[in-house]
């Protein structure tokens, strides 16, 4: 199975469709927060797909919950956007909240820089922002063998 992550796009319709498009196999999209009402525009033209999404400390008004657990082919995905647990400045939060989740991946946004790390049985992932110079986005794949992670720059 084949996850598109992203996070940041802050209203860049173009870019959130052109990550689509260039990870056309992936089943599932998680949107690490900070979306400008691209996410609900793009979820209508990939019905086929599933959403998951949290709030990021843009997105005003929002409804959508600030951290979701998700289980996909067996893995246990926590996803934030880094906000609540002071992602920019440390990672021990948010690494504590997935753990209490028994997650095997946390994803999350926030800062704009992509990240990954592995540390003593959780995947840490951080797409990066899909908005701007530089913008980037990261996709999982969870096989019977594992789980692989890569972050794209956006061509």
């Amino acid at each position: 199975m084949r996850i598109l992550v992203v996070s940041d796009t802050h209203g860049d319709f173009y870019s959130f469709k052109k990550a689509l498009e260039e990870q056309k196999n992936a089943d599932v999209v998680i949107h690490c927060g900070d979306n400008g009402g691209e996410l609900e525009e793009l979820k209508m033209y990939h019905q086929n797909k599933a959403f998951f999404a949290v709030k990021g400390n843009c997105d005003l008004g929002s409804t959508l919950p600030l951290t979701e657990t998700i289980v996909l082919e067996g893995k246990k995905i926590f996803i934030t956007h880094g906000h609540a647990y002071n992602a920019k400045m440390t990672l021990y939060n948010l690494c504590c909240a997935a753990r209490e989740e028994k997650a095997d991946i946390v994803v999350f946004g926030h800062t704009h820089n992509a990240l990954y790390d592995y540390d003593d049985g959780l995947h840490i992932l951080n797409p990066g922002s899909l908005h701007g110079y530089g913008a980037s986005y990261a996709y999982i794949d969870i096989t019977d063998k594992g789980i692989v992670t890569n972050i794209v720059k956006l061509k």
